[in-house]
């Protein structure tokens, strides 16, 4: 995931791109034209996990929504600001790190009922593509592997802005979400209930609330 539009935010705007040379062509993706600017922020990024959020929700009992987030990960981001489709993204997420805020909840979700984590300790996303889908929209598809069940996702992903900022970093932010049918990767226990539905969705929502700094190496 990386940096995929350009709003004018915070308290400084990105380098300019005077004097790339690159082209009105190089800087369209599906015939969207995007800001010149963007060329400036080209390269490699990384998420700050300290200020960003991996995170899910989903349907508990039918009647109210379990929010919870990944602390522990690695990422690998790289933007091309001249043609977003060349942008990429890889994910590696240790699912123990699951936070809910309830403890015995979350010895249950890395417990073999659902994420199994003794067995199966990580699950990744690596980007396949990126589309600019107009203004600050982006879609970025990828292979999601849960349980050594890989399957496509796609997210949309929403440019929020750029700052350079007190500490000297460059810093980009961006939302991300997606919808998934957690059975599909092998996550399929439940309990049924009496009035009818089941006690956790099958249904969950993955959100990304990312602050992204540059890398410097």
């Amino acid at each position: 995931m990386g940096i995929f539009g350009r709003r004018q935010t915070a308290v400084s705007e990105p380098p300019s791109a005077a004097g790339t040379g690159a082209s009105v062509a190089e800087a369209t993706s599906r015939g969207v034209a995007l800001d010149p600017a963007l060329r400036a922020l080209t390269g490699r990024w990384t998420i700050d996990r300290p200020h960003s959020h991996i995170g899910f929700s989903v349907r508990h009992a039918m009647v109210t929504t379990v929010r919870g987030a990944f602390t522990d990960y690695d990422s690998a981001l790289y933007f091309d600001g001249a043609q977003p489709s060349e942008s990429r993204a890889e994910l590696v997420i240790r699912v123990a790190s699951v936070d809910t805020g309830v403890e015995q909840r979350d010895a249950h979700i890395v417990g073999a009922d659902f994420f199994d984590a003794r067995r199966f300790p990580e699950m990744t996303f690596r980007s396949t593509s990126t589309v600019h889908e107009g203004g600050e929209t982006f879609r970025m598809t990828g292979d999601l592997t849960i349980r050594d069940v890989t399957r496509p996702v796609d997210l949309q992903l929403d440019y929020l802005g750029y700052v350079l900022d007190p500490f000297g970093f460059e810093r980009a932010g961006f939302d991300g979400t997606t919808t998934i049918d957690r059975t599909e990767w092998g996550l399929v226990y439940n309990q049924r209930l009496k009035a009818g539905g089941t006690m956790v969705s099958e249904k969950v929502r993955l959100q990304f609330d990312i602050s992204a700094i540059r890398s410097t190496s």
